[in-house]
């Protein structure tokens, strides 16, 4: 009976608080309420049932609410009903919803009023504004758990991340920042101090805040997609309050922890796509998804450029960390470009991330802010010197040019504290480098000037096996910008590299670098390294197409000095030479200059009749080995070149005539080389800068000329005068292989019968010379398709040929195999010979199977010569396979390997050059007497006057052609014999 009376009491109790409107009157009843012992089940809900009704929560009361809390304390512990409990949870998340609402409130009425006065008032307020934050952020952990009001609670935290911005944004703008130097937190005088108690009243909030929404960031972070707007409230609200008070903030908050924060949350986001993407091979992310994946990225690296834009000091603080971030992304990229399956997401990440990581970096480089040491500090850690490499070995880097998500783990496992060697992410500091060469006109001029200081490398880098195969075989994606509109193009990485490389020479041209870009030119004009080379005259030809006339012919007029100092007798016949490498260069370098410039080079290294010197014997043969245009020369000086080459070739043969055959090794001309002429007219045939027509008449002399040089090399026996006679008989042989004509004559014959012999001798010594013709044999070889052959055993000469195809195709050498193949299949198309099997020996190289190398047939060695002579142009694909890199891979690897043997020997040669020269610093160079120097320098100005003279009369009518031709062939030899003799007073 009594329960039942209490459960009336109760239940009379609650509709008496729900009929009661005003507070006053509310307040006592709830006060009852909570007095009340209640124990029945359904009592209890009635209980919670009327707490969470909106009459009780409507008004904005904080005694009514507190009074509501109390009461629910209290009897939330007697309940065990999962009802019941479920209900008093209801109540509570109405309460925070409700709080939270007060909370932001209260905040935009602080917003909308002035800054208060007064320690005590201030203090309030910054405890509120600390407390609503730390509720905020609260909220936002414990949302998950929330699930019935999870939508209202996370419009509540960003409405009071709204307010809270907006606090600290209308208080800010009440402070004078411009005129503020420094605050004093300590000052306790009343007189004056109330503009600087509102200083730091309004900083205190400020920091407050912005810590807390750098932390809630962070939160919101990892929280997923249902936080993307607290996400981009936090930030950006952390960017916003970042802006006005620099100079007293950076005492207060850690800069550098809010931009590591950023970077890092970029750094993980790319990660863990890049892991799900790689994990998935062949299977192409959709467009749609990658782009997803991009934007938090693209949305972290954004703000962290907003910030460090704005404290450029404080973070160049963490210059290394935020280097690395951009290097990761930029290796990330080239691992994208070497796997088909994600061409989607290597283009969109270079759409959409590319420009935002990169301009990271150049916050940093074109801050006025931060020092120019600085700034090549930066640039120093990023590109380190390493000369030709000697430290980029493979092996230094297998971490980072793995495969799949081996390749993806050992990218953003480094740390600025393992302090990464120069190999680690290299590709990525080469796509950084080439990158701020493409933006250079964006760039300082300070900028400028240290980024040319690292040009080298990019070719130190190209030693790397896996940054050469990356250049030669892969195909990148750059933003190509065409008016307003952007879109991804894909190029060869090699050419993309070529144009960053022009584009910063054309903005250096005009700035302090220019003498480091002059300086990088010509150090590397004879680099070792054959892809470096090509880069570097890719430049050399740009500069020489499009620089002013007087700086052409400065640049000219310094190679042409240089290579003047680099000419050796003993190198001109090794095309790795310096002296070769730099007759290379000034013959490329000829063909996109004007014609003066090349005149000019042939004036100055050629020679002109009466002004030729020792010297310059030495240097034209290079350059004429090396293909030197001389069509690009002017007609009278390509008439010049003709005559006196067919001159200096007739006495030459001349001489071995009056010999009765015989060659005199001793008698070799200012260049060192015995039958120079005949070096000169071979280099000249092969370039067709020669007419075989212009020979003609001379076709029996120079076939019994090589008859001469056959036998020499037969008869002699010293290894050094075999291998003169061996090159000499390389060039005569290339010289008959350009004249069709000369294989119609008869003393082919003994030219035929004469090689057949010497190819036929078994000495060991003789054939390790008789390589040296071997490549000039294949040309001769192939010329016989021009020539009647009978095919008949007897025939002396036809069984001659056949040996000598035999000879040249049991090469098992790759590169004497396929001069070998390419003469025969020239020959084959021909010859009128219909017996082509008697040319093929059984033993052929290529007739052998390939597994075992032991059976041979005809048939093998048919379908190879058949595929050879089928085989079309190479197809370019737009990325190579992975068999492709492994291949150029290894191609490096080898090229690696023997500039490390070069080097090594370039040392040694220094040394012993320096021994040496401390060992002849006494000895004096040898001179001709005064009256016989006088008489020399006469005997050349008495040729040029009679040259002069020649000329005049050449002009003339009524001349004489037969007359005047025999006198400048003359004149030319004469002149050969001067130059001769002022070369013994320069050897003294």
């Amino acid at each position: 009976m009594e329960g039942e009376t209490a459960r009336n009491d109760v239940r009379a109790l609650l509709e008496e608080i729900r009929g009661t409107e005003a507070i006053e009157a509310r307040l006592p009843l709830v006060d009852q309420l909570e007095r009340t012992h209640i124990s029945n089940e359904s009592d209890l809900a009635c209980v919670a049932e009327c707490l969470i009704e909106p009459t009780c929560l409507e008004v904005p009361s904080c005694k009514l609410n507190r009074a509501v809390m109390h009461v629910a304390c209290k009897h939330l512990q007697l309940g065990n009903s999962l009802d019941n409990l479920s209900q008093f949870l209801i109540l509570a998340t109405k309460l925070i919803v409700d709080s939270l609402s007060f909370s932001t409130a209260t905040c935009w009425a602080l917003a909308k009023s002035p800054i208060f006065v007064g320690k005590v008032l201030m203090l309030i307020v910054e405890n509120f504004v600390s407390e609503q934050l730390k509720l905020l952020k609260a909220s936002i952990c414990e949302i998950k758990r929330l699930h019935s009001v999870a939508s209202e609670v996370l419009k509540c935290v960003q409405e009071g991340l709204d307010a809270a911005v907006r606090l600290c944004k209308n208080y800010s703008q009440d402070i004078d920042w411009d005129s503020l130097e420094t605050i004093n937190e300590d000052h306790e005088s009343s007189i004056g101090c109330e503009r600087e108690e509102k200083i730091i009243h309004v900083v205190k909030i400020l920091s407050c805040t912005i810590e807390d929404l750098y932390e809630l960031g962070i939160v919101a972070a990892t929280g997923g997609g249902s936080l993307v707007t607290i996400l981009n409230l936090s930030w950006k609200g952390v960017v916003m309050l970042l802006q006005p008070p620099k100079q007293i903030l950076t005492n207060k908050i850690s800069v550098n922890d809010i931009i590591m924060s950023l970077i890092s949350l970029a750094t993980e986001s790319l990660r863990c796509a890049a892991e799900a993407w790689v994990s998935i091979t062949n299977v192409s992310p959709v467009v749609g998804e990658v782009k997803r994946a991009f934007l938090p990225i693209k949305f972290y690296l954004i703000n962290a450029v907003r910030i460090s834009s704005t404290y450029p000091c404080q973070a160049f603080g963490i210059y290394k960390e935020i280097s690395l971030c951009v290097l990761k992304f930029s290796t990330i990229g080239f691992n994208f470009c070497k796997e088909k399956h994600l061409k989607t997401a290597n283009e969109a990440m270079t759409e959409f991330l590319e420009p935002t990581y990169f301009l990271l970096l150049h916050t940093l480089l074109n801050s006025s802010e931060i020092e120019c040491n600085c700034k090549f500090q930066l640039l120093d850690w990023l590109f380190p010197e390493e000369r030709y490499s000697c430290s980029f070995n493979s092996d230094e880097s297998h971490g980072v040019t793995t495969e799949g998500k081996n390749a993806i783990d050992a990218i953003f496992s480094l740390k600025c504290e393992d302090k990464p060697r120069p190999t680690a992410l290299l590709l990525g500091r080469i796509a950084i480098l080439l990158n701020l060469l493409k933006s250079s006109s964006d760039l300082k001029e300070e900028v400028v000037l240290g980024v040319s200081r690292k040009l080298n490398f990019v070719l130190d880098a190209i030693v790397s096996a896996d940054v050469y195969s990356s250049i030669v075989g892969l195909h990148i994606p750059v933003l190509s910008s065409a008016g307003s509109m952007s879109e991804v193009v894909w190029q060869p990485m090699l050419l993309f590299v070529f144009h960053t490389l022009k584009t910063f020479m054309v903005v250096a041209a005009s700035s302090s670098a220019w003498l480091e870009i002059q300086h990088f030119l010509f150090c590397n004009i004879i680099h070792p390294h054959h892809l470096c080379w090509e880069i570097i005259m890719e430049l050399w030809c740009f500069l020489i197409r499009h620089a002013a006339a007087d700086v052409t012919n400065d640049l000219i007029n310094k190679l042409c000095s240089l290579y003047s100092i680099t000419a050796s007798s003993e190198t001109i016949l090794s095309p790795s030479s310096a002296v070769r490498k730099m007759a290379r260069a000034l013959s490329i370098l000829c063909i996109d200059a004007p014609q003066s410039t090349a005149n000019q080079i042939y004036e100055t290294i050629f020679g002109l009749d009466g002004k030729r010197c020792a010297v310059s014997q030495v240097t034209y043969l290079p350059l004429l080995l090396e293909g030197y245009p001389l069509d690009s020369l002017s007609d009278a000086l390509q008439k010049h070149f003709v005559q006196r080459a067919i001159t200096a070739l007739c006495g030459l043969m001349e001489n071995s005539s009056r010999l009765q055959g015989k060659l005199n090794l001793s008698r070799v001309s200012g260049s060192g080389l015995f039958g120079e002429p005949l070096y000169t007219l071979s280099a000249a045939l092969c370039h067709h800068h020669v007419k075989d027509s212009e020979l003609t008449k001379f076709i029996p002399q120079i076939l019994k000329f090589t008859i001469t040089v056959i036998n020499a090399f037969e008869d002699c026996n010293e290894s050094s005068q075999k291998d003169s006679y061996g090159q000499l008989l390389h060039q005569a042989l290339m010289v008959i292989s350009s004249m069709k004509r000369a294989y119609s004559s008869h003393d082919m014959e003994g030219v035929i019968l004469g090689l057949q012999k010497l190819f036929s001798m078994d000495s060991t010594d003789s054939g390790k010379f008789l390589v040296i013709i071997k490549p000039a044999l294949s040309s001769f070889l192939a010329g016989l398709g021009h020539m009647e052959i009978a095919e008949v055993e007897e025939n002396a000469v036809s069984s001659a040929i056949w040996e000598l195809y035999h000879s040249l195709l049991r090469e098992r050498h790759w590169a004497l195999a396929h001069l070998a193949l390419s003469a025969f299949g020239y020959f084959a198309a021909r010859t009128s010979c219909n017996q082509l099997w008697r040319f093929v020996p059984q033993d052929a190289a290529l007739s052998f199977d390939k597994d075992t190398g032991l059976e041979a047939t005809e048939e093998r060695f048919m379908s190879e010569l058949k595929a050879y002579l089928e085989k079309g142009v190479a197809l370019i694909a737009d990325s190579p396979s992975k068999q492709q890199l492994g291949l150029l891979e290894k191609e490096a690897m080898s090229i690696q390997g023997r500039l490390k043997q070069e080097a090594e020997h370039l040392a040694l040669k220094s040394t012993a050059m320096e021994v040496d020269d401390e060992n002849h610093v006494a000895e004096k160079k040898r001179k001709f007497p005064e009256v016989i120097g006088e008489g020399m320098m006469l005997l050349q100005r008495g040729l040029e006057i009679v040259r002069n003279g020649l000329e005049e009369w050449r002009g003339q009518k009524d001349g004489c052609p037969e007359l005047q031709d025999d006198l400048s062939t003359h004149l030319s030899c004469l002149e050969d014999v001067i130059a001769h003799l002022m070369a013994l007073e320069d050897k003294g």
